[in-house]
């Protein structure tokens, strides 16, 4: 239970911080600490930023940062392609979905490493 809420407060911290913290963080930790299953682990994931995402919401509302109109036009395609996203994953073997999470982590990591040489 503990780990858990380190856990959640350690996604929390980076979802703030970063837009991140759902995939990057709650889906390996639920995987390596607490022997999660990766589709269990992504959905639990899944439901944990839904409710990150409403306090962050709130706490940037109050500086009056958030575009609701913006938010939307990212959002509900995002929505889209979640449904579609949870489908797919579905039909992909627990495997793949690490193979192409760690893709995925190090294609961003790169891109990084590349717009801060640019600077």
């Amino acid at each position: 239970m503990l780990r858990l809420v380190a856990i959640g407060l350690v996604a929390g911290v980076f979802s703030s911080l970063f837009g991140v913290g759902g995939g990057l963080v709650i889906v390996p930790l639920l995987v390596l600490a607490m022997h999660f299953a990766t589709r269990e682990a992504t959905a639990v994931s899944l439901g944990a930023i839904a409710i990150t995402a409403l306090a962050g919401v709130i706490a940037y509302s109050f500086r009056g940062e958030v575009r609701p109109g913006y938010a939307a036009l990212v959002g509900l395609p995002a929505a889209v392609g979640a449904l579609g996203g949870a489908a797919w994953q579905q039909r992909v073997s627990s495997k793949g979905l690490l193979l192409a999470f760690a893709f995925a982590f190090g294609v961003a990591l790169a891109v990084e490493a590349v717009r801060r040489w640019r600077r």
